[in-house]
């Protein structure tokens, strides 16, 4: 797949930025995707900033059937994973591209362990990039029930 060679390539450039850099290089892509520019122009962009989000604060990369499912989810679709191939790494990936827009994401998920472990899981990425992260669970607050 051309996108995900695109991403890749990516890779050395990335690693050359600081921390502050990637945040910017995010932020720019959230006020060129609000002043009109359609969020599939910034797949292979915020997936590169996600990745390397990932590497520095995790250890970790996204591999290609990660990325690859990455893509089906921010067009959308829907992937199926088997235990153990990523998934939560994965959703990483569309929750990020979407929220360019500014409306805000979720992810649902089976229960409030698993929301809560993942949420804390992968914080650590998504404030890499200047977004936050919650999980609401059923022993959620009613104000944070509003929000």
């Amino acid at each position: 797949m051309a996108f995900l060679a695109d991403i890749l390539s990516r890779e050395p450039e990335l690693q050359s930025r600081s921390d502050a850099e990637l945040r910017q290089a995010y932020a720019t892509a959230r006020r060129r995707t609000l002043s009109g520019r359609p969020l599939k122009e910034y797949i292979p962009e915020v997936f590169a900033l996600v990745r390397e989000a990932a590497h520095r604060t995790l250890g970790i990369r996204h591999h290609p059937p990660q990325l690859a499912g990455g893509l089906v989810l921010a067009r959308c679709g829907i992937a199926e994973m088997a235990t153990g191939e990523g998934k939560t790494l994965t959703a990483t990936l569309p929750l990020a591209l979407h929220a360019l827009a500014d409306r805000g994401v979720h992810l649902a998920t089976a229960n409030d362990y698993l929301a809560q472990r993942d949420a804390d899981w992968m914080r650590p990425i998504f404030d890499r990039l200047g977004l936050t992260v919650a999980a609401l669970t059923s022993a959620a607050t009613p104000e944070q029930r509003r929000h």
